[in-house]
């Protein structure tokens, strides 16, 4: 089985914030657009227009109709989920991994797998509970969101444009990317002031990106930290529910 790294200071990722995507998939087509000639290329389209379709796609966005019937306040709402990699501190891929194809970089966190040494057993995927690995029917092998490793760090693009496809092309800027291991990046200051957590964080992965829980309709501004709503409740419950199936 695979080892991780040491931990480092760098955990590069991204913060999602669940209060402005709107649901307009801008980010999975870009993503898909970009990595079908990017690091993990081909990304394999099987009969798209057709019957039994089936592809690699790195994000995926999923659209619920959720209220919290226990507020004091009943609210519901149209929720949309966006749902990739996240890079854990502690990826159980990597370490079912018996061929060392998935591994987590000690330099800046990112998870990757290395196509060469992949056998397709796809234990990664069974033990992913995010559902964040892809099995290629055509190449044989897992693949995954890279963060774009291609893109952050060419040095042939603008500094604004070396940030993640998905990033990049959000139209309401739902999708943030910084260094999650330094306190006083932009990120982890988004975090800190919208009270964003972890996606199902009593498995115990640590995954470094993060999501930043909906507004209050009714308050009209952020929920603060101290009032986000617990990972098993409102909107993270459903979300539990949905992943765990």
């Amino acid at each position: 089985m695979t080892s991780l790294p040491a931990p480092g200071g760098k955990k590069l990722g991204l913060v999602i914030d669940l209060d402005t995507c709107v649901g307009c998939h801008a980010c999975a087509t870009n993503c898909k657009e970009w990595n079908t000639g990017g690091h993990m290329a081909p990304l394999t389209d099987t009969n798209p227009y057709g019957g039994h379709q089936d592809g690699v796609w790195f994000n995926r966005v999923h659209t619920y109709e959720v209220s919290d019937a226990g507020a004091a306040t009943p609210e519901s709402r149209t929720l949309h989920f966006p749902r990739s990699c996240l890079h854990c501190e502690q990826p159980a891929c990597v370490t079912v991994c018996p061929t060392g194809a998935s591994y987590k970089r000690a330099g800046d966190g990112i998870v990757l797998v290395d196509e060469s040494k992949c056998i397709g057993c796809k234990l990664c995927s069974w033990a992913c509970p995010y559902g964040a690995r892809e099995y290629d029917v055509t190449e044989g092998v897992m693949k995954k969101c890279t963060l774009c490793i291609d893109r952050i760090y060419n040095e042939n693009l603008e500094e604004r444009d070396r940030v993640p496809a998905c990033v990049a092309t959000c139209p309401t800027g739902a999708r943030h990317f910084g260094d999650l291991g330094d306190p006083q990046s932009d990120v982890s200051a988004l975090v800190r002031a919208r009270g964003g957590t972890d996606l199902l964080p009593e498995l115990g992965y640590a995954p470094i990106n993060k999501y930043l829980p909906p507004r209050s309709k009714s308050g009209g501004g952020s929920i603060p930290p101290a009032e986000a709503p617990a990972p098993k409740a409102g909107v993270w419950a459903l979300i539990d529910r949905v992943l765990t199936r």
